[in-house]
């Protein structure tokens, strides 16, 4: 792989975790929510920023490997604890992507170490054609008797 595609794609995952970091304490927005002292931050990428690592890079095997499809997305969720701002990093996370009023497709979001921290994700197929999407996450945590649930409206960005 070409050395600045390589930094570049780097580059572009740590920005995105930043951003998640930067807004740990923003309010419920269209990408975060606040469920029962958890703070959530979902982000939605396209699969073919993953593409260009080598088979030996931890991020291309992540998951099994990215998917074939020119339509696959990459759910990362991040989870914080609201009232600290420590990360979340124990957690059990599944979500279930569906057109809106479709049932859809559910898959555990494994964890992910990314640049020292951990994160949770999977790859799904979402077509442009399909907008909007609903994306619930389940979490669950060690010691806690209740699964948190989050509700998330996503729409791809037009082009």
């Amino acid at each position: 792989m070409l050395p600045h595609l390589k930094t570049f794609l780097r580059a572009a995952l740590a920005s995105i975790m930043a951003l998640l970091l930067a807004s740990a304490f923003a309010a419920d927005s269209s990408q975060h929510k606040v469920v029962h002292g958890v703070a959530i931050y979902l982000g939605v990428l396209p699969a073919e920023m993953i593409l260009g690592h080598p088979r030996s890079h931890t991020e291309a095997e992540m998951h099994g490997g990215v998917p074939a499809g020119r339509n696959q997305q990459h759910i990362v969720v991040a989870l914080f604890d609201n009232a600290t701002g420590k990360r979340i990093t124990a957690a059990r996370v599944k979500a279930n992507v569906s057109e809106i009023g479709l049932s859809g497709v559910q898959k555990k979001l494994e964890p992910m170490l990314i640049a020292g921290t951990v994160s949770y994700g999977n790859y799904f197929d979402m077509p442009a054609a399909s907008n909007p999407y609903r994306i619930n996450v389940r979490i669950e945590l060690p010691g806690v008797a209740e699964a948190i649930e989050a509700q998330f409206d996503y729409r791809h960005a037009r082009t």
